[in-house]
C-alpha cells in the first residue's frame, strides 16, 4: 500500500519524500505554485468580492434554495485533490452565491458596507496565522490590542483605565460580564461551583439581547432566573437594542446599582459607535459609571467580522483571577520578558485571533474625525428615511428612530381603506414576509423584518455604510411598493 501526501502539484508518495532526488517537486517549486494560486485567488476576490459586490448595479444576492444550491456547488470532499482551475472556480462560485453584505443596498443586519483597511487587516491576520495568548507568539498584535482597548476606555470615560480583551462576538462579551460579576459576588464559585452561592438572578429588560438568556443557561443560572428571582447580582443595560435601536437610561440605572452594590454591564454592541460622535454620545450618558461594556466594532464602525471588545473598569486583575488556569506550557512566570503582556489567561479561550488589528488599522488610516463623520452621516440618513416614510402613502413608522434602526410597515393599496382592527393587523402580518421573498429572489436589495410584541411584522432598515446614498434609500421605498403593491 502506498501512502500519499498532497501538495500543490498533486500526489507525492512517502517513498518519494524520503528520496527527493527521484523527482519529487522541491520546496521552491511548491512555494511558486502556492504564490501563483494566491495571486489568482486574490484577483478573483478583488474583482468579484470587492469590485462587483459593492457595485450598486449588481445584485445583492443570487438567491437559490438549498436544494438548488447543492446542485450548483460541488460539495463532495474526495480522497485526492482537485485541479487548481477547479479550486479557483469553487472560489468564484462561493462568492457568486453568497450575500454581498458590502452592497449599498444591503440593510439586513447590524453590520454592512466594505471597509478596505479592515479587509486588508483581515488578510494580514490570516496570513500571519498566529494566536494572541502570549507576547512571544504575537508581539505586535498584543501591543495593538492593548493600545486600542486603552483608547476605547478613554472614550467610555474611564480616565484611570481598566482591563479588557477582544473575543469572538458580543454574545461572548455579555457572557464574560455575567461570569465576572458572579466571580466578584462569590469568588468560591470558580472552584466549588453552584453549591457556593445562593440562587442568583440577572436583571435585564425585555428588549435585552437574547445572549443574556443563553449566558444564564450556559453558566448554570437557568433562563428563568434572567428576569425574576431571589438575589440580583447583575444588571444589564442595553445601548442600542437589536430591533428598535433603543437606549436604556444608564445614569438612572447606575444610581440603583451603586446603591445596592450590583454589577452594571452595558451591552453597547450596537450603540457603542455613538461614543465617537460628539453629537450622539449623549445616548450613552452615564456609561463611565458602569462596571463593564460590550462593544462590537464590526457593527456601526464597520470593522470586518468579528471585532468585539469586552471592557472592564476593574484594575485589580479580576478578569485574570476569574478565568486563569495557569497552563504551565504557555504562561511560565520566569520568561525573559514582562509576562504581564501574556494576556491569554484572561480569556476562556486558548487560541484567540488578533481581531483588534482589524479596527486599529481603520482608526490609524482614517482618524477619529472620519469615524465621527461616518456615525453622524449614518444617523442623518436614518432620519432622512424616517421623514420620507412619513411623506409616502402606504408607509407608516413603527416608532421614531433613536439610532440607525428605522422600523416601518408597508401597507399595500388593498389594505389602506380597512379600519384599524385585528383583521387589518392579521393581513398586514403577511405583507413583509411576502415582500422579503420577492426582494431576495430578485436580488435587488436585502432588508430584515420581524414582529415585535403584539405588533404585526414590519421592516427594520439599518443604515450604516458610507457607500449608502439618499438615492439608495429612495430606491428601497420605491422597490418595496413595486414588489408589494399587488398584495
Amino acid at each position: 500500500m502506498n501512502l500519499y501526501v498532497i501538495n500543490f502539484k498533486g500526489q507525492t508518495t512517502v517513498e518519494e519524500l524520503m528520496n527527493p532526488e527521484k523527482g519529487s517537486p522541491g520546496a521552491g517549486e511548491d512555494m511558486e505554485a502556492a504564490e501563483s494560486f494566491i495571486q489568482q485567488a486574490m484577483e478573483i476576490i478583488l474583482q468579484e468580492a470587492v469590485k462587483k459586490a459593492t457595485n450598486v448595479k449588481e445584485k445583492v444576492c443570487e438567491w437559490r434554495s438549498p436544494e438548488q444550491l447543492k446542485e450548483l456547488l460541488d460539495l463532495e470532499l474526495k480522497d485526492t485533490g482537485e485541479s487548481e482551475s477547479k479550486i479557483l472556480q469553487c472560489c468564484r462560485d462561493t462568492i457568486r452565491y453568497s450575500v454581498k453584505t458590502g452592497h449599498p443596498r444591503f440593510f439586513n443586519q447590524l453590520f454592512a458596507g466594505m471597509e478596505p483597511h479592515s479587509m486588508v487587516a483581515s488578510f494580514i491576520t490570516e496570513a500571519i496565522k498566529t494566536s494572541l495568548y502570549t507576547y512571544e507568539m504575537a508581539p505586535v498584535f498584543t501591543l495593538i490590542e492593548d493600545a486600542l482597548l486603552k483608547t476605547m476606555m478613554k472614550l467610555i470615560g474611564w480616565e484611570e483605565g481598566g482591563d479588557g480583551l477582544f473575543n469572538p462576538g458580543g454574545s461572548m462579551s455579555n457572557m464574560y460580564a455575567v461570569n465576572l460579576a458572579r466571580y466578584r459576588y462569590c469568588p468560591d464559585f470558580k472552584e466549588i461551583g453552584i453549591y457556593a452561592s445562593p440562587r442568583l438572578v440577572i436583571l435585564t429588560s425585555q428588549e435585552g439581547h437574547y445572549s443574556l438568556a443563553k449566558a444564564a443557561a450556559l453558566l448554570g443560572f437557568g433562563t428563568k432566573n434572567v428576569y425574576v428571582g431571589a438575589v440580583p447580582f447583575f444588571v444589564n443595560a442595553t445601548a442600542g437594542t437589536t430591533v428598535l435601536g433603543a437606549f436604556d437610561p444608564i445614569d438612572e440605572i447606575a444610581d440603583i446599582c451603586e446603591k445596592h452594590n450590583l454589577w452594571l454591564h452595558v451591552d453597547a454592541c450596537w450603540g457603542g459607535g455613538a461614543l465617537v460622535s460628539k453629537k450622539h454620545r449623549h445616548l450613552l450618558k452615564g456609561i463611565q459609571r458602569v462596571n463593564s461594556v460590550a462593544w462590537n466594532l464590526h457593527k456601526m464602525l464597520m470593522a470586518t467580522l468579528q471585532c468585539s471588545a469586552f471592557l472592564v473598569r476593574d484594575k485589580s486583575c479580576l478578569l485574570q483571577r476569574c478565568h486563569c488556569a495557569g497552563a504551565s506550557y504557555l504562561f511560565q512566570q520566569d520568561k525573559f520578558y514582562d509576562v504581564s503582556y501574556d494576556t491569554g489567561d484572561k480569556s476562556v479561550q486558548c487560541s484567540r485571533k488578533p481581531d483588534a488589528f482589524k479596527f486599529w488599522l481603520v482608526w490609524k488610516a482614517v482618524g477619529t474625525r472620519e469615524l465621527e463623520y461616518r456615525v453622524d452621516r449614518a444617523l442623518a440618513l436614518a432620519r432622512y428615511l424616517a421623514q420620507e416614510i412619513k411623506k409616502r402613502e402606504g408607509f407608516r413608522l413603527v416608532i421614531e428612530p433613536e439610532f440607525a434602526n428605522v422600523c416601518f410597515w408597508y401597507i399595500p393599496p388593498s389594505l389602506r381603506n380597512l379600519p384599524e382592527s385585528l383583521e387589518l393587523w392579521k393581513k398586514l402580518h403577511t405583507v413583509a414576509p411576502a415582500v422579503k421573498e420577492r426582494m431576495m429572489k430578485s436580488g435587488s436589495m436585502m432588508i430584515g423584518y420581524q414582529k415585535h410584541g403584539d405588533k404585526p411584522n414590519f421592516f427594520r432598515m439599518v443604515v450604516i455604510s458610507p457607500q449608502v446614498s439618499r438615492q439608495d434609500l429612495d430606491f428601497v421605498l420605491d422597490e418595496i411598493h413595486s414588489l408589494g403593491k399587488d398584495l
